[in-house]
């Protein structure tokens, strides 16, 4: 056996299920990772056949936490496995992706991460839900980073350490920037992977998932603040530029000069440069500009977040949109 599974998820309900078995062809070994559902995920993960390991409740969920905790459990059971597929719990894995990336793997043995094609399940079914498809769809070949779901070299992961279990988001890019900076690589191939199910319905999940992003931005940011592979540091201060200072500026100052308020037309301009950097006789790309104008407002939100905890050594919980 070479390669192994690590699933995890909380109260991920039927899209548990249709991960699961979405892996059962593949005859690999599956471990699911818990972290406090109380949909009945852990039972029913156990009846599919996975190795289920609960988190403990008395130290913060992180998605880092649980993969690192599943990774464990599989080391336990399968000592001598060469690769590792991590999959997040509200995803189903496509076709043959995993012979196909563990052949990858096998050929280059300077990638430690190979990641395929993350699809949105329904990206048609609400503008949420296609931003995410469009989040998804990223450049192939030599990458900086990879997503929840990707196939992983096991002697990397141990040099490493596995993923920083005190990151609320953002533990898979701060992940492949240590595996970076030790000469190892990052790899995306141009084949499918999984289907990703984000269910997002309202603006306010949206905001939320997009306030983790700006969250992320600073936490890892900060965190490798030294490093010379620079990560997320223009992220960061485009959104606190656009989202937070450059607005509190404009207020600030038009209580003096009303005609400072006109500023505010450079949202509008950046909203057409970015439409018509795609094309500007799509719709859709106007609904794009304007949604990632928007969102430069949550991720500062979730970046004043982070520096606000870490002012006040607040501890930090999980942002969940769903």
């Amino acid at each position: 056996m070479k390669t192994g599974v690590v699933v995890i998820g909380r109260n991920e309900g039927e899209r548990l299920v249709a991960c699961l078995r979405s892996l059962r062809s593949s005859q690999y070994p599956i471990v699911y990772a818990d972290s406090g559902s109380t949909d009945g995920s852990v039972e029913r993960a156990a009846s599919m056949g996975a190795e289920v390991t609960i988190l403990d409740r008395a130290s913060p969920f992180t998605a880092a936490r649980a993969r690192n905790a599943g990774l464990a459990r599989l080391n336990e059971l399968w000592p001598n496995l060469q690769y590792i597929q991590f999959v997040d719990g509200d995803c189903v894995v496509v076709g043959d992706w995993l012979d196909a990336a563990s052949s990858f793997l096998d050929k280059h043995d300077d990638v430690a991460v190979v990641c395929g094609r993350r699809r949105e399940k329904n990206p048609q079914s609400t503008i949420y839900n296609w931003l995410c498809d469009m989040e998804w769809d990223t450049p192939v070949g030599q990458s900086k980073a990879c997503g929840g779901d990707a196939l992983m070299r096991a002697a990397a992961l141990e040099e490493t350490s596995g993923f920083n279990p005190t990151l609320i988001a953002g533990e898979e890019p701060e992940l492949c920037l240590r595996l970076r900076e030790k000469g190892w690589k990052v790899w995306r191939l141009p084949v499918d992977m999984t289907l990703h199910d984000a269910n997002i319905q309202h603006f306010g999940q949206w905001w939320k998932r997009t306030r983790r992003g700006g969250f992320a931005y600073a936490a890892v940011s900060t965190l490798h603040a030294n490093s010379e592979k620079r990560i997320w540091h223009f992220e960061l201060q485009r959104a606190i530029f656009w989202g937070a200072a450059f607005p509190i500026a404009v207020i600030a100052l038009g209580f003096f000069n009303i005609a400072v308020f006109g500023l505010f037309l450079a949202y509008p301009l950046q909203i057409a440069r970015i439409a018509v950097r795609r094309d500007a006789t799509n719709v859709m790309s106007w609904k794009f500009a304007l949604f990632m104008t928007i969102a430069k407002f949550a991720e500062a939100a979730g970046a004043l977040q982070f520096f606000a905890s870490k002012m006040l050594r607040r501890r930090t919980v999980l942002i969940e949109y769903k």
